[in-house]
């Protein structure tokens, strides 16, 4: 029998996430440690589903800007301008996603203190 996971409202994304890039075998002392502005920034989700501050950040990491973003049952994805699908951030535990990226870096979302 095939198990389902539930789709949580877009309302559930909304507010501000902090976006993290770090290697794939980084810690989690270490990623706490990276304070630099190209390995941190700080992405606002829209209610609209469109991607607010940060999203030019995001963007620099990804292989277009980001415009917009939508729940998925397993994560969230990130749209570019034609509405297509151009990151898929897994869900690996509540409040913290991650997209592992072609040279092997990785991005994690993590939900900040609203």
């Amino acid at each position: 029998m095939a198990s389902s996971l539930r789709l949580e409202e877009p309302s559930a994304f909304v507010g501000r996430w902090q976006a993290t890039l770090s290697g794939h075998n980084d810690t989690a002392e270490t990623r706490s440690l990276q304070d630099k502005p190209s390995n941190t920034c700080l992405v606002e989700l829209a209610p609209n589903q469109t991607l607010g501050a940060g999203a030019d950040c995001l963007g620099a990491w990804l292989s277009e800007a980001p415009i917009g973003w939508f729940p998925e049952p397993d994560g969230i994805s990130i749209t570019g301008k034609e509405g297509s699908r151009i990151a898929f951030f897994s869900r690996q535990r509540n409040g913290v996603y991650t997209q592992t990226l072609t040279a092997g870096l990785l991005i994690t979302l993590e939900r900040t203190a609203q």
